[in-house]
C-alpha cells in the first residue's frame, strides 16, 4: 500500500512539473491544522515528507502562523514546537498579522506564481486551493500522508493546455524551447544523422575456397618434376668439375 501511494505521488508531482513549472527542491508551506495532526499521530513531518515524496524539499511556514499558535495557548504548544522548527517565508504582515488561513491565500495568489505545495487541515483553505490552478494540495488522512489529486481547475488548465485553448505558462515554454534547442529545431532543419554503412567482410576471417585450394595445389604438383631435374643437373655438373 506504501509503495502504491509513493507512485502515485510521484504520478501527481510529474504532472505539476510538466504543466505548471514545479521545481526541486518543492516549497512546501505548512500551517498549524497540520503541525498539530503530526502531533496527535506522532508522525514526524520531515522525515515521513521525505520517504513518501522521494524528491527534495523544503518546510515554509509564516509569522502569522507561529502568531496563532501562540496565541491559542497552551492546547497547541507541540505544534508550536514542531512549526518553530521550519524555516519562516518573509510574508508582507510583520507589523499586522492576520490569521493563519488569510496570509497562505495571499501568498497563493491568483497564480500560485511562487510555486507552493500546502500542507493544511483546514477545509476552507483546501476548498480555496482547489480554486487556484497548479496548488498541490497535502493533508493527513490518520497517520498517512496524502499528496491530493489534482482539483477540477488544474485538470482544465492542463486539458486546454493540451488542445491548445490555452497558452503554456512561461515554465513550460522554457521546457519546450529547451526541448527544441537539445535536437536542434529552433532553426526548422534539424541535423540528420549520418547512417552506418555495413562494412565489408572481415579479411581474417574468410576462408578461401576450395576451387583456389585445389588450383593451388595443382600448380605445386606440376612444377615439382622440374624442380627435381635440376637438382640432379646441378649434381652431375659437380660430380663432373670434381673429376
Amino acid at each position: 500500500m506504501k509503495i502504491k501511494r509513493r507512485k502515485q505521488a510521484k504520478h501527481i508531482l510529474s504532472a505539476y512539473r510538466n504543466f505548471f513549472g514545479f521545481r526541486e527542491p518543492y516549497q512546501i508551506l505548512v500551517d498549524g491544522t497540520f503541525c498539530k495532526m503530526s502531533v496527535q499521530y506522532n508522525v514526524p513531518i520531515k522525515d515521513n515528507l521525505g520517504k513518501y515524496l522521494q524528491s527534495d524539499f523544503q518546510c515554509l511556514t509564516t509569522r502569522c502562523v507561529l502568531n496563532e499558535l501562540e496565541m491559542l495557548g497552551e492546547s497547541v504548544y507541540a505544534a508550536k514546537m514542531v512549526a518553530q522548527r521550519f524555516q519562516t517565508y518573509s510574508c508582507s504582515h510583520r507589523k499586522k498579522p492576520v490569521s493563519a488561513q488569510s496570509c497562505l491565500k495571499l501568498l497563493i495568489g491568483n497564480e500560485n506564481s511562487k510555486k507552493f505545495v500546502i500542507a493544511t487541515q483546514d477545509f476552507e483553505l483546501t476548498k480555496f486551493a482547489n480554486q487556484i490552478p497548479g496548488v498541490p494540495v497535502l493533508y493527513f488522512h490518520q497517520n498517512n500522508l496524502i499528496l491530493d489529486k489534482m482539483s477540477e481547475a488544474s485538470l482544465k488548465r492542463v486539458n486546454d493546455i493540451s488542445q491548445g485553448k490555452a497558452e503554456p505558462t512561461p515554465a513550460m515554454q522554457n521546457s519546450i524551447q529547451t526541448l527544441k534547442m537539445e535536437a536542434n529545431l529552433i532553426s526548422g532543419s534539424p541535423i540528420k544523422k549520418k547512417r552506418k554503412r555495413p562494412g565489408g567482410p572481415n579479411s581474417l576471417s574468410c576462408k578461401k575456397s576450395k576451387k583456389l585450394k585445389g588450383a593451388h595445389q595443382q600448380g605445386s604438383a606440376i612444377h615439382e618434376p622440374g624442380d627435381r631435374r635440376r637438382k640432379k643437373r646441378s649434381r652431375r655438373s659437380k660430380q663432373s668439375t670434381t673429376s
